[in-house]
């Protein structure tokens, strides 16, 4: 195999993240209706959240604060107590995407793997748990715990070390998100394979090696 180092992202890259549905799920348990509209209003503060967080203006704790503000309000509750029932609920619903398995048992021993994730701590180590994939990953990165979010270089040098600082060219990192897997990874100087299994355009200014659609090509790719 042509790469020593297969990292991966999580969310939508590993595992489906359906955040609609963890919200339902996790508001329903309260006694209450999440409607679409009522997801779509929680996006227009969630999703800008998120930019400030990969750009390093905001923290994480910051991010989880913020996104659930209006709704502690609304239920009397705290934003922590709603992360921890969202988080709670979304690995109550936790799947791989299709071909996630299947290519990790086919890397498996040809190369090591692990995980680059500016997803939250509560929510990893619970997924690989039940869906019984831990034991594929010699690490798993979390942003949260290092300090710093992709895209930027300081999280990719932390993981670098974490793997015995094998050869750059050796490594390929995997995700969904251009901006912060692709361009992350280009700026760091490794190669990148683009997951864009849900037909986003692509980014004129961003180049990865390899664009796939699922990751069974992408298991074509490593095995060729």
């Amino acid at each position: 195999m042509k790469y020593d180092w297969i990292l991966f992202d999580a969310d939508e890259t590993l595992f489906h993240f359906d955040a609609f549905k963890g919200m339902q799920l996790m508001f329903s348990r309260k006694g209450v209706e999440f409607t679409q509209q009522d997801f779509a209003d929680y996006q227009t503060i969630n999703k800008p959240l998120w930019v400030d967080y990969q750009d390093g203006k905001i923290t994480a704790a910051q991010l989880k604060h913020n996104r659930f503000i209006e709704w502690a309000e609304k239920l009397q509750t705290t934003t922590a107590e709603l992360n921890s029932a969202f988080l709670e609920a979304m690995a109550d619903i936790c799947t791989l995407l299709p071909g996630a398995r299947e290519l990790m048992d086919a890397v498996h021993g040809r190369a090591k793997m692990g995980i680059i994730t500016n997803g939250f701590t509560e929510l990893q180590a619970i997924r690989l748990e039940r869906t019984e994939i831990a034991h594929y990953f010699e690490h798993v990165i979390i942003s949260e715990q290092v300090g710093v979010a992709k895209p930027d270089q300081a999280i990719f040098n932390h993981a670098l070390e974490k793997m015995g600082t094998p050869c750059k060219s050796k490594v390929l990192m995997v995700g969904d998100n251009q901006h912060s897997d692709i361009l992350g990874g280009i700026n760091f100087g490794i190669e990148t394979c683009w997951l864009n299994h849900q037909g986003v355009e692509q980014d004129s200014n961003i180049s990865p090696n390899y664009t796939v659609s699922s990751l069974h090509e992408l298991k074509d790719i490593l095995l060729a």
